[in-house]
């Protein structure tokens, strides 16, 4: 689909979840970002939604997500992965943008990307709290042998994830660094659907999430979400560290990933884009 704004026609954002990473985005385009104009926003709770709404300058309409395709050009998603079928499923169908940070539900409905090429659509995974995509990218257009990851987070950003409820793992008064899942980034994404979004975009951008190994650890000696990435290629050999500051309202989500979204966001429109 053609994105491209006009001085009088700015592309419409309609925004799905306004939480930790969704009210940021909201507050950014409120406050101005060239060629972007936020039209509507989506919650669970639609008084709550309609409330932080009403905190913007310009308040946005609050309709229901299956209603957001219709009101905009571009639907970024930011709400919790349940909801991820219904909503990306009505934005594909429509032709739009659809922008969102849950890779690991999009690992499990990748025939959404088929179906995209037929409406028109296109769909966007920004980098989020995994820094160096770019350079991942690059190298998968050669050959890339292997790329791991290993996670750390404080116990708090890892409790209730369902591979710990499955497997009877506790991480209460944990003292020392646990190793509480080793795989492969499918079953991550699926065993930590709201912590390891970061690996399934690792996987869809170098050779595969089911090729890309992954450890999580709970680390009580951490105060931040702490990623490592190894990648071996016939292009490069590179490392990556990235310490990223969880966020005030949900320690499971990096500060960084509202800004990436935003800068994804910007990048859409802005007449210099640096970087793959």
């Amino acid at each position: 689909m053609d994105v491209r704004p006009t001085p009088d026609a700015p592309l419409r954002v309609a925004i799905a979840g306004l939480g930790a990473i969704g009210l940021k985005v909201a507050q950014a385009l409120d406050a101005g970002l060239p060629g972007l104009v936020l039209v509507a926003v989506a919650g669970r709770d639609a008084a709550k939604t309609a409330a932080q709404a009403a905190t913007l300058r310009c308040a946005p309409a609050v309709l229901d997500a299956a209603a957001l395709a219709e009101a905009a050009d571009i639907v970024v998603d930011c709400a919790p992965s349940a909801s991820f079928p219904a909503l990306a499923t009505s934005v594909v169908d429509a032709g739009r943008l659809f922008m969102t940070v849950n890779a690991g539900a999009l690992l499990r409905h990748l025939g959404l990307v088929a179906r995209a090429k037929t409406t028109g659509a296109r769909i966007v995974v920004p980098t989020g709290a995994l820094l160096g995509l770019d350079a991942v990218r690059a190298a998968a257009e050669g050959r890339i042998e292997r790329v791991t990851m290993i996670t750390r987070k404080p116990p708090g950003g890892l409790e209730g994830a369902p591979w710990l409820v499955e497997h009877g793992i506790s991480l209460a008064g944990l003292t020392e660094a646990k190793c509480v899942f080793e795989g492969d980034a499918v079953e991550g994404a699926r065993g930590f659907p709201a912590n390891v979004n970061v690996a399934a975009a690792l996987g869809l951008a170098g050779i595969g999430p089911e090729r890309t190994r992954l450890q999580i650890w709970a680390d009580p000696a951490v105060d931040r979400n702490v990623h490592t990435i190894e990648v071996e290629a016939d292009s490069a050999r590179f490392s990556l560290r990235i310490e990223n500051v969880p966020s005030t309202e949900n320690p499971r989500t990096g500060r960084i990933t509202a800004l990436s979204v935003i800068a994804c966001l910007r990048g859409l429109t802005a007449p210099l884009r640096v970087g793959t």
